[in-house]
């Protein structure tokens, strides 16, 4: 992906530029079979100490402060990368997940072969429910997202494939897995057991088919000749396997010899379903170029071609009616369209989803069509009436900021889905669920008396230099929105409150920060000195100084009540997503894209130590409220914690399966959330 701020290439799926940290910009058509990182932007902010996930390269920093007002403030130091703990620190501190909320994304929908069952596919696992109450029947926790879920012909077994790589077969009666399939070196995208259950089929991202011998769990075959694997089937009497691949092959086995049949060219973007009819001789594909196309396999030709125009946007997924007669198809565009397939014609639009449907599938009576989307919901649709009949929610999109309130009973999350939800830390429900931004809520901040909540967005334009970037104000106890403080020329990327309630200070896409007057509802002051894009903002606990730090790879400490500068931290070798001060003022510590943590005298502007250990971008840094422990998360999909005085690693918390945005202690330091990528919260236990 190209970025348009400077121009470099890079990585597909990246968010943010890792020449220059910019956000990258969303693509149109979204395949998400391959969707991990393609979304912008990931902020965490705890009472005052924003923390904010990006992108950059690796490397050390050089130490020292450099000073600018007043003079002599200026001073040196070096840098001391901390040491491996030992087995006795790793036990100092005790550490379990208490709760999970949310379910995270939706991913993928499946119905069990007697329909009893209906399973999601989701960013922390596979959920399993009754498809006749929709009640919750198992959960599967995984590692990683999960992109592809099948049944056994019996529906004993369920099989997901992840982005990490893996197979798992579970066993859907006991719910536990009861075996993992290593042998992939790719995401894998899609599955498909074979009609007398003995083999499965799953294909990958670097166009591998692996056959699988389900009882022993041993590889049978692996086919290649393809690119990403969006798709596989078993023809109904198992003699043949269909693969399909992102730019638009599809590819015929024999089953018993394993040698191509046919290899049918017909679309021009990716597959994303193929389905057997009338015995195996006719096989239709269905792909991302709004185009399904009957195949005759026996002579490897097209019988028909269908043009289902209607989609504005690109189509993620096609599923079959078992008998033949209908295709659903969902899209970017947030609909859902089921087509005639003897003429072409569209049938029906499907509204109800507000976010890119992902996944279409038919139950086996061909009565209910389930639509996973982005929007965290799955629709099952009376296909008869074109109507929905059951609605299934509580997942959710990337969260990309947390923050507990200060008397610890709420906890707040900022989304991807332009909300943010009040949570109830003691019952895990949700209190209130704020709408009033227009784009992903980068930052959430509670004010010192937890009546007002602030967060922090802008609209996509905002990184072309249009569009609305705002802060919003809200009544906590109400649920409502009380102000909304415009100012900034960009993105307003992380907000924090003074310990006094009084200032509200704001980062920006603008290069700026803003003091507001709470009370006022007006700028107090406005911080320039960054010469890019400010991603994290922090108070002092004495109120008298605001920390920022910023794409240029800066951190500044700031005068609160002049507004002027004080020193520049330099000593990172990425933008700097992330600041916090300790509990008494002593400390700042940033976090960087460089991967590491720098922990700064406030007083001296020297570099007290570095902290390395995670293998990506520190996206969020927070101190316990004793000041003993310092947390920090990253696109690593991990949490550390550091004790804040040795600059040890005493713990790395697993538990996302995406990266993690922002993290934050409970007032009594007994709790410490974390934010993901992965559409959770995670609250951990702290002992």
């Amino acid at each position: 992906m190209r970025c348009g701020r400077c121009g470099a290439v890079n990585p597909a799926g990246a968010r943010f530029c890792m020449a220059c940290g910019a956000p990258l910009e969303r693509e149109r058509r979204i395949r998400p079979l391959v969707l991990m990182l393609g979304v912008l932007g990931v902020v965490g902010v705890l009472a005052g100490v924003a923390v904010v996930a990006g992108l950059g390269g690796l490397g050390r920093g050089a130490p020292g402060g450099t000073p600018m007002e007043p003079a002599g403030l200026a001073g040196g130091g070096t840098s001391a990368p901390s040491a491996e703990p030992t087995p006795t620190e790793m036990h100092e501190v005790s550490v379990e997940p208490a709760a999970r909320l949310g379910k995270g994304e939706v991913e993928r929908v499946a119905f069990s072969p007697d329909g009893r069952w209906l399973a999601v596919g989701s960013s922390v696992g596979v959920y399993v429910y009754e498809a006749a109450t929709l009640q919750e029947a198992r959960r599967f926790e995984t590692k990683a997202p999960v992109w592809s879920v099948a049944f056994s012909p019996d529906g004993r077994l369920l099989a997901s494939g992840s982005a990490d790589e893996t197979v798992i077969l579970w066993d859907v009666g006991a719910g536990k897995q009861a075996r993992a399939l290593n042998g992939h070196t790719a995401p894998v995208l899609s599955m498909a057991f074979s009609p007398d259950g003995r083999l499965l089929a799953s294909g990958d991202k670097n166009g591998k088919v692996i056959l699988w011998d389900v009882e022993t769990g041993g590889q049978a075959r692996t086919l290649e000749g393809l690119a990403d694997v969006g798709a596989v089937t078993f023809s109904p009497d198992g003699r043949l396997l269909a693969a399909g691949d992102a730019f638009g092959t599809v590819i015929l086995w024999d089953v018993k010899t394993w040698e191509p049949v046919h290899t049918l060219k017909g679309h021009m973007d990716w597959v994303q379903s193929l389905a057997f009819f009338s015995d195996g001789q006719l096989l239709f594909s269905g792909a991302s170029d709004n185009k399904v196309i009957l195949w005759d396999t026996r002579t490897g030709k097209q019988a028909r071609a269908l043009s289902l125009e209607g989609h504005m946007y690109g189509v993620n997924s096609v599923a079959f009616s078992p008998d033949g007669r209908l295709a659903a198809s969902g899209a970017s565009d947030n609909m859902v369209i089921l087509w005639d397939m003897q003429t072409g014609r569209r049938m029906r639009i499907l509204r109800g989803h507000a976010g890119w449907v992902r996944s279409v599938a038919f139950s086996p009576d061909g009565r209910l069509l389930a639509s996973g989307a982005k929007d965290g919901k799955v629709i099952l649709w009376d296909v008869g009436a074109g109507k929905r009949a059951y609605i299934l929610e509580g997942y959710t999109w990337p969260v990309h900021s947390v923050a507990f309130s200060p008397d610890g009973r709420l906890l707040a999350s900022g989304s991807e889905d332009t909300t943010v939800i009040l949570w109830d830390v003691g019952t895990r429900e949700r209190t209130h669920t704020l709408k009033g931004h227009t784009d992903e809520v980068s930052s959430v901040a509670f004010s010192p008396d937890g009546r007002l909540l602030a967060s922090g967005s802008g609209n996509r334009g905002v990184i072309r230099g249009s569009g609305d970037p705002r802060v919003i104000l809200w009544d906590v106890e109400a649920g409502r929105r009380v102000r909304t403080l415009s100012g900034h020329a960009g993105w307003a990327w992380s907000v924090a409150f003074s310990p006094d309630g009084r200032l509200l200070a704001s980062g920006s896409l603008d290069k700026t920060v803003i003091l507001w007057d709470v009370e006022a509802g007006r700028p107090a002051h406005i911080l320039r000195g960054h010469r890019d894009w400010v991603m994290g903002v922090a108070f002092s606990p004495d109120g008298r100084l605001v920390a920022s730090g910023s794409v240029d790879k800066t951190a500044i400490l700031w005068d609160a009540g002049t507004g002027e500068p004080l020193r520049i931290l330099e000593g990172h070798t990425g933008p700097v997503w992330s600041v916090a001060f300790s509990p008494d003022g002593q400390l700042l510590a940033s976090g960087s894209a460089d991967g590491k943590v720098i922990l700064w005298d406030v007083k001296t502007g020297e570099q007290v130590r570095a902290l390395e250990g995670h293998k990506g971008a520190v996206s969020g840094v927070a101190f316990s409220p004793d000041g003993r422990l310092l947390a920090s998360g990253s696109w690593d999909n991990t949490v550390i914690l550091w004790d804040a005085k040795t600059g040890k690693r005493l713990r790395a918390l697993e538990g996302h399966a995406r990266p993690v945005s922002g993290v934050a202690f409970s007032p009594d330091g007994r709790l410490l959330a974390s934010g993901s990528w992965d559409g959770t919260v995670i609250l951990w236990g702290v002992r």
